[in-house]
């Protein structure tokens, strides 16, 4: 059967010149980066290696790289680490942060944890129908106590992009005084749009290497020079910023991965713009009842998210994968869930439309045969289900 893989939004496959780089450190360069003797400094420069090439991509400093597991981990160090930080600085008090209605769900975890410990209270900023944040509702949730905002760079569902240089500023301009401060989750950004950490006024940024054709189990957090955080597993590695021997395979080929969606991110930008819309009209044209979710004006090139009256997205996603399709309900992380999308929920979708709603997201190996076959198929699956 032909696949069609439009799900590069859950995770990318590792690309073969990622693998390549990766392979010398699941062999002879087994090393470890503290070790004193040759073998572990040869490790040592790999990961300085690495370190310069990810902070190089991102316009930062190579100290201002910390390597982790992946795009939660980071989150996670960058949200519980910034407010227990606060917590301690001000003498044991909870502080405030404010966050949006539509992050991830690592985003939401971490402050609902918080919560639960009694570090933190947080305002959950609401948005409008086009999942856009109102500047209005975020200058008026800052208080005295405001430690922290995090705001996403790119939504994992719709694609939305977030002004995340003018919601920065206005946290530095109304924070500047109390230390407050800012970060993204730029886990869906990297690829799809260019990150220039030395023109943004964030404090803290999440990234992830298998949404890049990286390996699984790689990722980073940005944390600004000067910026102090409590990291939840103390240690020596990175900076004393997280814990644990560095995944040297991992790390190498995240750097490898940030090479290979740089060397030519706009042309590849442009041709997935083309597909998307090509997609996305061709959906309109050939089937009725078709909503499409997020803000048209400001999303990234690669995703779509639409739903199809009265189909739900169990049901779609399955119909789909049997003609070879792999497209998903949303995020990857509520895979099996039932619940409706609190992304599109917060949009003030209905929660039987947004039970329906699927994402197409396409990535370095989507063609516009790809999309033909699709709109193809498609329009006979929904004709079924609905008759169903």
């Amino acid at each position: 059967m032909r696949r069609i893989y439009l799900d590069y939004n859950a995770t990318t496959p590792v690309a073969p010149e990622v693998r390549e780089a990766m392979l010398p450190f699941l062999g002879e360069e087994y090393g470890n980066p503290s070790s004193l003797h040759a073998v572990g400094a040869r490790a040592r420069k790999a990961l300085d290696d690495a370190r310069e090439t990810v902070a190089r991509h991102l316009k930062c400093g190579p100290r201002e790289i910390v390597f982790t597991s992946g795009g939660t981990e980071a989150v996670h160090l960058a949200i519980r680490g910034a407010v227990t930080a606060a917590f301690a600085a001000r003498g044991g008090k909870p502080v405030h942060a404010v966050t949006t209605a539509v992050e991830h769900s690592s985003v939401l975890k971490s402050f609902d944890a918080l919560e639960a410990e009694g570090l933190a209270e947080v305002t959950r900023l609401g948005v409008d129908s086009l999942g856009r944040v109102d500047f209005d509702a975020l200058r008026a949730a800052f208080r005295d106590d405001t430690a922290l905002v995090s705001v996403q760079t790119v939504n994992n569902e719709t694609g939305n992009l977030y002004p995340v240089a003018e919601i920065g500023r206005l946290v530095k301009e109304l924070g500047r005084e109390r230390g407050v401060l800012f970060h993204t989750d730029a886990v869906q950004a990297l690829g799809k749009i260019p990150v220039d950490l030395s023109n943004l006024p964030v404090d803290l940024a999440s990234f992830s290497a298998h949404k890049i054709y990286g390996p699984k189990g790689a990722g980073g957090l940005f944390v600004r020079k000067g910026v102090s955080l409590s990291p939840p597993m103390p240690g020596v590695q990175e900076m004393e910023k997280r814990a644990g021997t560095e995944n040297l395979p991992g790390i190498a080929g995240f750097a490898a991965a940030m090479d290979l969606v740089h060397r030519d991110l706009e042309k590849e930008t442009a041709r997935l713009a083309g597909l998307r819309d090509l997609l996305e009209s061709g959906l309109k044209q050939r089937i009725d009842g078709v909503r499409v979710h997020g803000d048209g004006a400001r999303r990234v090139v690669n995703t779509l998210n639409v739903s199809f009256a009265g189909v739900t997205n169990e049901v779609g996603v399955m119909a789909l994968d049997r003609e070879g399709i792999c497209v998903s309900s949303g995020s990857a992380c509520a895979s099996g869930a039932v619940e409706a999308s609190h992304v599109l929920m917060a949009m003030g979708v209905s929660k039987a439309e947004a039970k329906g709603a699927i994402r197409f997201s396409l990535g370095r190996g989507s063609s516009e045969h790809d999309v033909e076959y699709v709109l193809e198929k498609l329009p006979g699956i929904v004709g079924r289900l609905r008759a169903l």
